[in-house]
């Protein structure tokens, strides 16, 4: 097959383009000349990346479409204007791609992608499994049988997917600009759940997701610490290390888990994968063996040390988000002076948020904010800037992404420095670290 992708470097894109490549189609794509992260796979097989142009679409072309990208970018209009083309955004083709395997997707506000990464550890202790996770990464193979699916309700974009297991991390109102209310974003995943064939796990202490009118056609699994869950956690011990705890199912014991985590979020999201592999028929033991593989996802808490300071880098865009990101750095850092620099997406969801915003913020020991910059951030029409967030946040500076910005950051040496958002900011981090130099 002749496959075309239309921004080749998003990281659900590339990661698609390597899976069909090494299934052994033509893949080659489009996108912005400046170097991602996520074109390094792809160059290494081989797969040609073009700049964006009408002419790069040919007869025959089964074309891909990023969802960034609309109907109206003269790329995708050459391609959806030529009747040989066969034309599929993004999430429509996942679906339909998925299809063939006992897919488990993970759904939620906050936490599918680290969730999807433990599930493709996990389930590889059960079978050839496959995946596609948010961060970037994807793998397949002819003998792919399970495959773990991170499911973004972005746009309702999950409601082209039909996995037979469903987890509901959570269902914490996002994306603002365009979900009116919590009772319209509640509405999406509760079509979500009447495309689910086996079962839907769900975190249960979530008063969003227990308001859910759910698909009664298949069984519902809550999880979490409290007694009215199916599964619950219990006899939790965590450290600056590691974690364990022992799980009941339907109050009955299933054993007891030992993991080299940190992070209360960690706990819960490694107790959703044992409750899908409980209901595959995993042992204990070996869903142990599978999770304590999981060694974190791109952008996720990912800690760097160098020059006796500590930089870590987190995909944190939500309130949410923030404030698990900045207690985890606590608890795993808890004599460290911690410097959160924090870079916003999308005007709309500062100004819904601002409160919850500041209150996350300020639990660090400094606070420096990056303004917007990109050109969806202010495309829902909201005119605000960051100082609508600084003036929440006492002490908190507007900090300039240069060489600037880095000397100021340099100045709060030795710390730990906690860079949060779902741009590109980490590269900061570097012109701090030559500081040193």
């Amino acid at each position: 097959m002749n496959y075309w992708f239309i921004g080749i470097k998003g990281t659900g894109m590339a990661a698609l383009a390597c899976m069909l490549k090494d299934l052994g189609n033509e893949v080659a794509g489009s996108d912005l000349p400046k170097h991602f992260f996520t074109e390094d796979p792809l160059d290494a097989r081989g797969i040609q990346i073009s700049d964006f142009s009408p002419a790069n679409i040919r007869d025959g072309m089964h074309v891909i479409i990023g969802n960034a990208f609309l109907d109206d970018f003269p790329e995708v209009a050459a391609a959806r204007s030529n009747p040989t083309c066969t034309c599929m955004r993004y999430h429509e083709f996942v679906g339909e791609f998925t299809k063939q395997y006992h897919t488990i997707a993970a759904a939620g506000s906050h936490g599918k992608t680290t969730t999807t990464g433990m599930l493709s550890c996990m389930l590889q202790e059960k079978g050839s499994t496959g995946w596609l996770i948010g961060d970037g990464d994807g793998h397949v193979s002819a003998d792919t049988e399970y495959f773990a699916l991170e499911a973004d309700e972005f746009r309702r974009h999950f409601l082209a997917y039909h996995p037979d297991y469903a987890i509901i991390t959570n269902v914490d109102i996002d994306h603002v600009d365009y979900f009116r209310d919590e009772a319209d974003y509640r509405s999406a995943y509760e079509q979500f759940s009447m495309q689910v064939g086996k079962g839907i796990i769900l975190w249960g202490e979530d008063a969003q997701a227990r308001m859910l009118k759910l698909n009664p056609e298949v069984p519902h699994y809550w999880y979490g610490e409290a007694d009215q869950d199916d599964v619950q956690a219990v006899n939790i011990r965590e450290s600056s290390e590691d974690m364990e705890y022992d799980v009941l199912f339907h109050g009955t014991k299933f054993g007891h888990f030992h993991f080299p985590f940190v992070g209360h979020h960690l706990l819960l999201n490694s107790l959703a994968c044992i409750t899908v592999g409980m209901l595959e028929g995993m042992s204990p033991e070996v869903i142990e063996k599978g999770l304590s593989n999981f060694h974190g996802v791109k952008r996720r808490f990912v800690v760097e040390k160098h020059g006796g300071n500590i930089y870590i880098d987190d995909y944190a865009h939500h309130p949410t988000e923030v404030r698990v990101t900045v207690e985890t750095a606590r608890k795993r850092f808890p004599d460290r002076k911690l410097v959160a620099i924090f870079k916003p997406h999308r005007a709309s969801r500062v100004l819904y948020f601002a409160d919850d915003f500041a209150s996350a913020l300020e639990k660090a020991d400094k606070v420096y904010l990056c303004d917007f910059t990109s050109i969806d951030d202010k495309q829902d029409g909201t005119d605000i800037d960051i100082t609508y967030l600084q003036k929440r946040i006492p002490g908190s500076v507007v900090l300039p992404e240069d060489e600037n910005g880095a000397k100021l950051l340099a100045k709060e040496k030795p710390a730990v420095f906690l860079f949060m958002s779902s741009k590109d900011i980490y590269w900061l981090a570097d012109l701090v670290k030559k500081q040193d130099e």
